[in-house]
């Protein structure tokens, strides 16, 4: 990946392969230090408090304004993939790097019938499936919380054509860049028909910036979309996230597909002008 970047310490890169060479190693080493790379990135998270101010890096006032900027997304999406999901069709998401429930709680259960939660980090888990519980939150009629995974994303593999939509927010940043390939090629044969990803993270105006402390990395949008190319991952539709304090990165949301979007016809021209980007 010819991307410069630097760390948390201001150490600069000429480019990414030159970052993981120092934190994951060479091909003989490579497994030691990987491992030691996940291992630090959980411990980290292990020693934060399991709530929406711990979970969002102490800026819990930015809950509300990304559930309405996700809700808003999701809708137009479901609209264009789904559009007879009111008529009795069952809805199952999956909530990647879920926390403590809190995308699944404010937003997936009032979309889908079923949302199962992939969390590796188990105390945050045990408060999504306390807060979950029926008698502790309102969601409508038939739709719940399933399965609870407490499983890193790089060692997950899904049920074979269960979810309609699958969701990664704030998380994929802890993956190597094979493992975040590996990941989303897996993940691909968990989607239905129709199916479809969302990504939501944080991005880098450019190249990459690695955080030390807690072993992750934000991405820029090229970077991006040279992974998203390696996965055979499409771009549908893609959407900056508004209204975020200044002091923090950037956040964009892209909405991925296995199959190409569809080509507008040329005579639709105020469509055309809106239509899905596609990696090439």
């Amino acid at each position: 990946m010819e991307v410069s970047g630097l760390d948390s310490d201001g150490k600069e890169f000429k480019n990414a392969e030159e970052m993981w060479r120092e934190q994951i190693g060479e091909d003989g080493e490579q497994q030691e230090k990987k491992t030691q790379w996940y291992r630090e990135g959980i411990s980290y998270w292990e020693g934060v408090e399991a709530s929406v101010d711990g979970v969002l890096g102490g800026f819990g006032n930015v809950n509300e304004v990304d559930i309405k900027g996700s809700e808003a997304f999701l809708q137009m999406l479901l609209s264009d993939r789904f559009p007879n999901a009111r008529n009795n069709q069952h809805l199952v998401a999956l909530d990647c790097g879920s926390g403590i429930g809190r995308i699944t709680k404010n937003l997936l259960i009032r979309y889908f019938n079923e949302v199962d939660l992939l969390e590796p980090v188990s105390h945050f888990l045990d408060a999504a499936r306390e807060s979950l519980a029926p008698e502790n939150h309102m969601a409508p009629d038939m739709h719940k919380a399933t399965n609870f995974f407490c499983v890193p994303l790089q060692d997950f593999t899904p049920e074979t054509g269960r979810y309609d939509v699958i969701w990664v927010q704030w998380c994929i940043g802890h993956l190597t860049d094979d493992d975040f390939v590996s990941f989303f090629k897996r993940a691909k044969v968990g989607l239905k028909p129709d199916g479809f990803f969302v990504l939501k993270e944080n991005i880098a105006r450019s190249g990459f910036v690695l955080d030390k402390e807690d072993r992750s990395i934000t991405r820029s949008d090229f970077y991006f979309k040279e992974l998203f190319s390696r996965c055979g991952l499409h771009i549908y539709k893609s959407k900056d996230q508004k209204g975020l304090p200044e002091e923090l990165f950037a956040v964009k949301m892209y909405a991925l597909t296995a199959e190409m979007p569809r080509r507008v016809s040329k005579s639709r021209s105020k469509v055309q002008a809106n239509r899905p980007g596609i990696i090439r």
